[in-house]
């Protein structure tokens, strides 16, 4: 059996930035090991399946596995996806695109940059600032105490850690074995500050640490910038229920990405969305 597959960089204002993703075409006949063994064999961190070129009830169904296994949803994945289905199957044809990932349906819709409406995002538990300090190597007053460590989920669990400065962002490194005894496993770690890098476009600045990846570091993660938006609003971070700012991440591992996140309340509910631009890197065929 011969797959096709493209290696996409997404979040990445230009090719060889952002987060690449290998995107595979097929596989709806395979096993989940089989597939799995592909995703680590691509040594992503995540690899997207698209089952079928053809929609399923106006939706096309998507998968995603890590080298790990299987994951219900993740942001660069279903942008990189998307894109790849209306650039090499429908030959840029439509304006908007549903996936039906495990978490859910997720739509795209395309313009300047991608952009995806997530699920509503959920809070969870509020950390000790001071133990999650500890486990970073910072010092309690690094963190910004005006807002809580909270895990906050869009469909993948992240834990919000606010910092107060870009020297406290780079000065991060990560203490695994407190981490864990703080926060437990499936939770990965995004701490952020109201600072852009030098001369950079952003807004904000962020950092996601996911050992449970098999990765150190994720230079661009969508899922977590969706989790910060929620974020934002819920706590009036920016001091408005409706917040549009540019996440620079990466620049510490020297994959510069940008993400676009929106945001706003509606009634008892936050409406999420996050962008970004998608670069095709190589074409090929798995045989």
């Amino acid at each position: 059996m011969s797959l096709t597959f493209y290696i996409v960089d997404v979040f990445a204002e230009e090719k060889y930035a952002g987060n690449q993703l290998a995107v595979i075409r097929g596989g709806a006949d395979l096993s989940d090991d089989a597939l799995g063994k592909i995703a680590l064999e691509m040594n992503y961190s995540e690899t997207t399946f698209l089952l079928a070129d053809e929609e399923t009830g106006g939706d096309y169904d998507v998968r995603i596995f890590t080298p790990g296994g299987e994951v219900p949803f993740a942001g660069h994945p279903t942008l990189g996806t998307a894109y790849v289905i209306r650039r090499e199957i429908l030959d840029g044809r439509v304006e908007q695109i549903t996936l039906n990932l495990k978490a859910g349906k997720i739509p795209v819709t395309f313009g300047d940059v991608l952009c995806m409406r997530q699920l509503p995002p959920t809070f969870g538990e509020t950390l000790d600032p001071a133990l999650t300090a500890r486990a970073l190597n910072l010092e309690t007053f690094d963190l910004d105490d005006r807002f809580p460590v909270q895990e906050v989920s869009t469909g993948l669990p992240a834990l919000m850690v606010p910092l107060r400065a870009l020297d406290a962002l780079q000065r991060c490194k990560v203490d695994w074995e407190r981490y864990l005894d703080l926060a437990g496993q499936g939770k990965n770690l995004y701490v952020f500050c109201p600072e852009p890098h030098e001369n950079g476009p952003g807004d904000l600045s962020a950092r996601m640490f996911a050992n449970d990846l098999g990765v150190p570091e994720d230079p661009a993660t969508g899922s977590a910038a969706g989790c910060l938006a929620g974020y934002l609003v819920e706590h009036r971070y920016l001091g408005t229920d409706t917040i549009e700012v540019r996440v620079e991440q990466g620049y510490e591992i020297r994959r510069s990405s940008l993400l676009y996140l929106r945001a706003e309340r509606e009634g008892d509910e936050i409406r999420v969305h996050v962008g970004g631009k998608v670069q095709m890197v190589a074409r090929g065929e798995l045989v």
